[in-house]
């Protein structure tokens, strides 16, 4: 077949690969503009368009696919397209126009977690089972009939970065055996059962660490915005970075959001047991260890949150 490749983010990459790797024909890849990065906001292409451009295919970089960017995919004529977090909605013409429509990779078990972040929400529900899901795109958000779903359990305190990981290269082998059957005509779908939930995109405010929460809550949230947006918290009225975190070990009793120090280990209490913090970035600094943060500290008293 002749497929279209719409994808943004480095979770999209295995799947391009993947595909590019097998026999249909990958005749255009749709991604985001170049995009500003690092403190010196320099423009820099999407992972996806660095993949595509190394396997030699045709690039389209478009912010929404308007009416431009309908006219050069449909020029394509594409058989299949596919999605894999391209960041913007695919809507007619260009829905229908492939002969077999569109199909999405989604990172959640649907009809749960519908929408732009699902691994993140998920985590920070703290949902045990994760998973991802092929399915047709329609005009309702994320809402179309499943051609194969994967499940997936994560290790203890793993992060959203970590999830996206494993599940972007699993998801990649689920894309490639639907788009396989639907060439061969043996693709089936079915449609989602269950009450939806939605993922909406994180923003920095959800990042904020609330130390007022058992342990259990407070690491689930850390989990789920790391590395994005990023948890934080502020100490001394200077706001800094919780970079690597995990359950305390052996620790005594510490009131919610006071910051301590045992055993070489800095501890942050929260309405249950302490937690234990392993790396930090204060603001308009590098990324350093707890430690060494903590010895550096010039607060009185230290409460996070405060």
């Amino acid at each position: 077949m002749r497929v279209v490749f719409a994808g943004t983010p480095e979770v999209a990459v295995p799947t391009l690969r993947r595909l590019a790797d097998g026999p249909h024909e990958i005749v255009a890849v749709v991604t985001r503009p170049d995009a500003p990065q690092g403190r010196k906001r320099v423009l820099t292409p999407s992972p996806v368009a660095v993949a595509a451009t190394e396997l030699g295919l045709t690039v389209i970089k478009a912010s929404r696919l308007d009416d431009d960017a309908t006219s050069q995919v449909l020029a394509q004529h594409p058989d299949l397209g596919v999605v894999v977090a391209y960041g913007g909605l695919v809507r007619e013409p260009l829905l229908s126009a492939p002969t077999h429509g569109w199909v999405n990779l989604h990172f959640s078990d649907l009809p749960r977690w519908r929408g732009a972040a699902p691994v993140q929400r998920a985590l920070i529900a703290g949902d045990e089972s994760l998973g991802a899901c092929v399915f047709s795109l329609v005009p309702a958000l994320d809402a179309g009939d499943v051609y194969a779903r994967l499940d997936y359990e994560p290790p203890a305190m793993a992060t959203a970065g970590d999830v996206l990981d494993a599940l972007a290269h699993r998801g990649a082998y689920l894309v490639a055996d639907v788009v396989d059957a639907l060439a061969d005509g043996s693709a089936q779908a079915v449609p989602q059962e269950g009450e939806p939930t939605h993922a909406a995109k994180l923003t920095i405010e959800d990042g904020r660490l609330d130390f007022d929460q058992p342990a259990e809550r407070v690491l689930a949230r850390w989990r789920g915005v790391t590395p994005e947006p990023g948890a934080h918290t502020t100490v001394g009225g200077a706001r800094v970075k919780i970079l690597g975190a995990r359950p305390a070990e052996r620790a005594d009793g510490l009131a919610a959001g006071r910051i301590a120090q045992g055993d070489g280990v800095v501890l942050i209490g929260t309405a249950t047991e302490p937690i234990a913090v392993d790396r930090v970035q204060p603001a308009g600094k590098g990324a350093m260890d707890a430690a060494a943060w903590w010895r550096g500290l010039r607060v009185d008293d230290p409460v996070a949150g405060s």
